[in-house]
């Protein structure tokens, strides 16, 4: 697949930060015309968001891209280095990998696909996929994959650490060995009985697309979402490892070959383990287009729409807590409002879109993070959610 090359016009710096146009009150000051009246207007988040990517690089970022959008005003800032050699200022205009946000573009074709009666959601996937889903897996439908209630395991990857992931780092994976991988094991729990977010279901989601249209997934994106909505700096890599045009240098907290522990360039990385679960690369402004007109309903329309906003009600495989992931998006409570959105992350970078349901304040964030993939959030990554709506 071809990959988009035009760039976008960079922001000036200012005091370290790279800011674009903001119309975004101060805090202090009235809001702005398009925003709600004083007495429920949110607050402006621009000088929280200053705050939150000022200072990079530090331990655990070493570049920050933002984007603020809505009804409540726009607000775009970038902050850190464009690689820690030349230490020259962040492209704020740079491509990224945007790990799970893939997601999201897969479940839109998918949903898409349903509308025009070409993919049934309540139908078992095994029934379109007699060949590569076993027996014991029959009852998994497409919603199922979908939301995560499921119930098949990850397949199994060489390594356990980020270490062996970096060696392993150039190895291509086959999309049908990880499936048989996955369920040739037992089982998590039955079919929509729990909810575990794993890449596996939007794995064979992406062969559920290539099977019903007898095309390829990265084609069927291009042509349904890239396409459509002009997203030219978008694009899935398929086995390449280096980002296509400008992008910002990520780097990864591990064991270095003298034995200490310290950063390592891991921008060129084959992405072919997440697929269409995890491979897509993009920019904040791609991104930002992206979020808005999926909100609006000009991607996914009607009551498949709602699918993407709509929890199952069973809980967390994990933590018994209630579910928290829908068809392609995920939904928290912050500054007292629901936000939905997805966050991604592939090794040195992580990524986010987020919205209100109303689309009055949309976020897009890259964070060239050094411990993307950890088991807590990055902690820069944090302040950027909390700075744009607030605490859970």
């Amino acid at each position: 697949m071809k990959t988009r090359t035009s760039l976008l016009t960079a922001a000036v710096l200012v005091a370290g930060i790279a800011v674009g146009p903001s119309v975004l009150p101060a805090a202090a000051s009235a809001p702005a015309a398009s925003a709600p009246a004083a007495s429920t207007a949110a607050p402006s988040p621009g000088p929280a968001l200053a705050a939150a990517i000022a200072g990079l690089p530090r331990a655990d970022a070493t570049a920050a891209l933002v984007r603020v959008g809505g009804k409540e005003g726009t607000w775009h800032g970038s902050s850190g280095v464009h690689d820690l050699r030349t230490g020259r200022p962040a492209d704020p205009a740079a491509r990224f990998r945007a790990g799970s946000v893939t997601k999201v573009f897969t479940a839109a074709v998918a949903l898409q696909l349903a509308e025009e009666g070409r993919l049934d959601l309540d139908r078992s996937a095994r029934s379109y996929l007699p060949e590569l889903i076993p027996a014991s897996y029959g009852g998994v439908t497409v919603r199922q994959l979908l939301d995560h209630t499921h119930g098949i395991p990850a397949p199994d990857f060489p390594g356990t650490t980020v270490e062996e992931a970096y060696a392993n780092r150039f190895q291509v994976h086959d999309p049908e060995d990880m499936v048989r991988s996955a369920t040739s094991k037992k089982r998590e729990f039955a079919p929509g009985e729990r909810q575990h977010y794993l890449n596996i279901g939007y794995t064979i989601t992406g062969l559920l697309i290539e099977r019903v249209t007898h095309d390829s997934y990265e084609r069927q994106v291009a042509r349904r979402v890239l396409g459509p909505l002009g997203l030219r700096n978008t694009y899935l890599p398929g086995s390449a490892a280096r980002i296509a045009g400008p992008h910002n240098h990520g780097y990864q907290t591990m064991r270095l070959d003298d034995g200490t522990t310290g950063l390592r360039d891991v921008t060129v990385w084959r992405a072919t383990d997440g697929w269409a679960a995890g491979d897509i690369i993009s920019t904040t402004a791609d991104l930002e287009r992206f979020t808005v007109a999926l909100f609006k309903g000009r991607i996914v329309r009607g009551p498949l729409l709602e699918e993407m906003f709509t929890l199952p009600e069973v809980t967390d495989f994990g933590t018994g807590e209630p579910a928290a992931y829908s068809v392609g998006l995920s939904m928290k409570v912050l500054g007292g409002r629901e936000v939905w959105g997805k966050t991604g992350g592939r090794w040195g970078y992580n990524a986010a879109i987020a919205s209100t349901r109303d689309g009055s304040r949309t976020l897009v964030y890259s964070v060239n993070s050094t411990d993307a993939k950890g088991q807590g959030m990055n902690r820069t990554a944090e302040n950027i959610m909390v700075a744009a709506y607030g605490r859970p």
